[in-house]
């Protein structure tokens, strides 16, 4: 009998699809294995530095994020972590919502950098020098624009309207239908690098003769970069057109050294220092290193000690000196030269002799020459940088497209020439230009040392002594120059100068989940639609002959008909 029934209901199924359909879709559903949970997007974001100088923090102390992404504008930002673009982001909004306790931070940044409008490229630049400024424990990341992560943004950004509704219904409704993403960084917490050191690279050019008794010019240029990021820190311009200048130079020189009859009476040291970025603390112990050791260095009979840095841009160089040299001096003779070369061959440059005194009241010096003036030793910091302060210097702002090959080149041919002229002690002949052909600078080779440069981030916590690119520096600098060795500078353990943290690049994930209340109105549609299923069966006769019974009567009309 029961099972003429089942066919009974399974025949009135198959003539009523809609009915069928109603009832199985909705069991398909809640017994599905696939969880909306499960979906879920993956991609890299760049952490804001953390660093302790001087014994004290900067920049944020917390790595972790696991809480519900919110646009930046919504009214309610606690425990959750703001998404913005970057020209909604400012220093006034990043307060605000340290204020709500913020749970985090991911600042979308446009894919290239390089296009960006002059105004969004200020406020970038500006922010940067502000954040850093903020010590603070919320977990702040940077990401470049992709269409995964604009997709995200936009479905957050949609979800504002909740918080702005205008009635609770309207918000309520609205909480329903939303579609959220929980963010979640993994792994361990940031903790401080124990016994970083710091790679210095050295080599020289021995004069002819005695070298202990021949005085000594110094080329010294940084390596690493610096930017709100270390991950997004490409730094082309400061300091990668500095190192590629130092570079050639050794290269160019190394061929008039190995000929007797262009010999020099004079040595040439060659420094690519490290934490530049970091108040130059590897020129410091350098420097310490090679004065206060007990064995002899060059420097004791040093001439001139010059600096480069940022030196691939613009038509002005400026000649950073903490106290102006004395008439007649190694330092004010190298500095005629200069002028010499570039009235005669470059008139197109403006060049200008630029003076401060170090204030040793501030925590940070402003360039690597300061370093050696401290010491009482001759020293300039070559740059077209007017000052110091300028903000490109310490931005993720500075990347390949902003070094001009062609400028660079012209600088380093500057830089050559009167280096040239000054051990040489070549005098009163403005038309003689001594690199031409064969020894002149070679653009594809600096060319490619900027791309090689340019092509990972180089802050300074991520070049570890044994890093593959202070590896390459070593071994370039080797093949040009004798006595080419790395020594390495380590923080004090009780009294640190500088601690590096780790925990540069992450990983963030985006699963796409559902508000609570999404939850509750689901159990609640669940709930009503297996109580209408189980009243249904209890009274299936009773619904059977009813629906029986209004079958019959319009099989009775249509006879009628």
């Amino acid at each position: 009998m029961w099972f003429e029934e089942a066919g009974e209901v399974l025949d009135m199924f198959k003539s009523s699809f809609p009915l069928s359909f109603l009832f199985f879709v909705p069991l398909l559903i809640i017994i599905s294995p696939i969880s909306p949970v499960g979906a879920a997007h993956e991609f890299a974001v760049y952490r804001m530095q953390q660093y302790d100088l001087q014994g004290t923090g900067y920049g944020c102390s917390n790595a972790i994020i696991n809480v519900e992404a919110r646009a930046i504008d919504s009214k309610v930002l606690t425990r959750r972590c703001a998404i913005a673009k970057l020209h909604e982001f400012s220093i006034e909004k990043f307060r605000d919502m340290l204020t709500q306790n913020v749970g985090g931070l991911l600042v979308l940044l446009p894919q290239k950098l390089s296009v960006l409008p002059e105004e969004d490229r200020q406020h970038l630049l500006e922010l940067e020098q502000e954040l850093m400024l903020e010590e603070t424990s919320v977990p702040v990341y940077f990401a470049p624009e992709s269409p995964e992560i604009l997709e995200i943004y936009e479905d957050v950004k949609a979800a504002i309207s909740t918080d702005q509704a205008a009635s609770a219904t309207e918000a309520l409704f609205g909480a329903v239908v939303a579609n959220g993403f929980q963010l979640v960084v993994n792994g361990p917490q940031s903790k401080a690098m124990a016994d970083f050191q710091i790679a210095n690279i050295q080599g020289k050019l021995s004069g002819y003769g005695i070298e202990e008794q021949l005085p000594t010019v110094a080329i010294v240029a940084h390596y690493d970069a610096y930017g709100i990021a270390p991950g997004l820190s490409q730094g082309a311009d400061s300091n990668g057109s500095g190192v590629a200048a130092l570079l050639e130079l050794a290269r160019i020189f190394s061929k008039l050294y190995t000929n007797s009859r262009t010999h020099a009476k004079s040595n040439i040291m060659f420094l690519l220092s490290g934490g530049g970025k970091f108040n130059y603390h590897g020129t410091k112990r350098w420097i310490e290193d090679n004065l206060d050791g007990a064995e002899s260095s060059l420097l004791t009979d040093v001439s001139v000690v010059l600096c480069l840095d940022s030196i691939g841009a613009d038509d002005k160089l400026y000649l950073h000196v903490s106290k102006p040299p004395k008439e007649g001096s190694p330092g004010a003779l190298f500095v005629e030269n200069i002028k010499s070369v570039i009235s005669s061959f470059y008139p197109d440059v403006t060049f200008t002799v630029q003076h401060k005194k170090i204030n040793l009241g501030e925590d940070l010096l402003a360039w690597e020459h300061e370093r050696f003036s401290i010491r009482r030793l001759p020293a300039f910091t070559l740059s077209h940088l007017e000052s110091h302060k300028a903000l490109e210097r310490k931005s993720v702002l500075d990347t390949r497209d902003t070094v001009d090959t062609h400028k660079l080149v012209r600088n380093t041919r500057i830089i050559a020439e009167a280096l040239a002229r000054h051990i040489y002690n070549i005098t009163n002949q403005d038309g003689l230009q001594i690199f031409n052909q064969n020894l002149d600078v070679q653009e594809s080779m600096m060319t490619a040392w900027l791309d090689y440069l340019t092509s990972e981030p180089r802050g300074a916590q991520l070049l570890r002594k044994d890093h593959l690119m202070v590896t390459t520096l070593e071994q370039a600098l080797a093949r040009y120059v004798k006595d080419v060795r790395k020594t390495l500078a380590k923080a004090d353990k009780k009294d640190p100068e500088f601690v590096f943290y780790d925990g540069a690049t992450y990983t963030m994930y985006a699963y796409s989940v559902k508000p609570a209340v999404f939850d509750l109105f689901l159990a609640l549609g669940i709930a009503a639609y297996l109580t209408v299923i189980y009243y249904a069966g209890q009274n299936f006769s009773i619904i059977y002959n009813f629906v029986k019974n209004i079958g019959k009567r319009q099989t009775k009309q249509l006879k009628q008909q």
